[in-house]
């Protein structure tokens, strides 16, 4: 049977290609979503992608995630910097939990150097572009089997 991962995708990342594109380059959020669900086929994994603009939702879904998926990848983007009910939500979930960002949060303004979910993940992807969700699924498989050695 093979592991189940969810990504979920925080507000504005459903305007992919459409928005900064010095960002997060030209993939549409459709592209995003194709790229992710073939990689994980090829690496043998089911996934769940999922986007919401609303900070209630995100927490919901990553509530009833605890029990239905092996792992969460996040890019909880804007969320990242200001909810503590994200937060709060992931710290609950004992499984394993990556945090991913498509810019470099670090050489951005100062108010996004700030993530209050770092603490509670297993490790952070960022400033790596679409990529980035490649090197997650990747990532968590290898969390899954064989835990963060």
């Amino acid at each position: 049977m093979p592991h189940r991962i969810i990504i979920i995708n925080g507000p504005n990342i459903n305007l992919l290609g459409e928005r900064e594109e010095t960002q997060y380059g030209k993939l549409t959020f459709s592209q995003l979503k194709e790229k992710c669900l073939e990689t994980a086929k090829n690496q043998k994994l089911e996934i769940e992608f999922y986007q919401s603009n609303l900070e209630g939702e995100i927490v919901t879904k990553i509530q009833d995630s605890r029990n239905k998926f092996d792992g969460i990848i996040i890019n909880a983007a804007g969320f990242t910097h200001s909810s503590v009910s994200v937060r709060d939500a992931l710290e609950i979930v004992k499984k394993p939990k990556i945090e991913l960002h498509i810019s470099n949060i670090y050489k951005r303004e100062e108010f996004r150097q700030k993530s209050l979910i770092s603490h509670v993940v297993d490790g952070i992807i960022c400033g790596l572009g679409i990529n980035g969700y490649v090197l997650a699924i990747k990532a968590m498989q290898e969390l899954i089997e064989n835990g963060n050695r």
